[in-house]
């Protein structure tokens, strides 16, 4: 009796120790057949019964079964171009939404009773999405979750305070300047409408982008950041293409 729990203990200690260092199972059962000592020990090792759970391989991430289950549908899609083309879907994405917020922005003007629509003016809001705003929201998040990484509520508030300080009135001058010249004012003409609409769309806008700003920084990841902005953006952008479709500002 005293031989066979030796065996038994030898064997349980190779099982333990070779289990760790990634041993195979033949060779664990010759170790196991080497120690016995009679033909009867030899037929109990043989016997011995090892938990198929001990060989079962792991998966390689734990949440495999979970991002292949999520990867279904539109969602998945989007999400899977967001990986393997940032830019390119950011900025279609960004010029459909102003393409949308245009249209809904003319449905709503009492100009557009007559049931006609400003197709050059939404095709112009859509090409302002896809080649500038797009673009600077890519860079401009990429740039922030580099040069403030962290999430905490100083830096969030960080962020959103350089957001209102320089991407916002950056955005707002390109914006009115880009509309303007395409509408074919002039350089002072220019000039004169950013000093009548830059100051109270900024202003305006101190009552909305801060708290978008801070949800965006502060709980969204940085790579869908830009389609949160603009979603935000969609209703702002109503308002900014009633500003930018104003008469000229009539100069001297």
């Amino acid at each position: 009796m005293s031989s066979i729990s030796s065996i038994r203990n030898i064997s349980k200690r190779n099982l333990c120790s070779n289990f760790f260092i990634g041993t195979s199972l033949p060779s664990l059962q010759w170790r196991f057949y080497s120690r016995a000592r009679s033909p009867q020990q030899f037929t109990r090792t043989i016997n011995l019964k090892v938990s198929p759970f001990l060989y079962t391989p792991f998966p390689s991430h734990p949440f495999s079964t979970l991002n292949s289950k999520s990867k279904v549908g539109f969602i998945g899609w989007y999400l899977g171009k967001l990986d393997s083309r940032p830019i390119l879907t950011k900025t279609i994405t960004t010029s459909l939404i102003f393409a949308a917020a245009d249209l809904t922005a003319q449905m709503l003007s009492p100009s557009s009773g007559s049931g006609s629509f400003d197709l050059i003016r939404t095709l112009r809001m859509a090409a302002y999405g896809l080649l500038i705003l797009g673009p600077s929201q890519h860079l401009w998040f990429n740039l922030m979750s580099k040069t403030l990484p962290k999430r905490d509520v100083l830096t969030t508030l960080k962020k959103t305070f350089m957001g209102q300080a320089i991407y916002g009135p950056a955005n707002a001058i390109v914006f009115f300047s880009y509309n303007a010249a395409l509408q074919g004012e002039s350089g002072d003409e220019i000039v004169a409408r950013l000093k009548r609409d830059v100051l109270p769309t900024l202003r305006n806008g101190l009552l909305y982008w801060p708290f978008c700003d801070f949800f965006t920084y502060k709980f969204v990841p940085v790579h869908l950041q830009p389609l949160v902005n603009s979603v935000c953006a969609y209703l702002w952008t109503i308002y900014l293409t009633y500003m930018a479709s104003l008469q000229k500002v009539i100069t001297s």
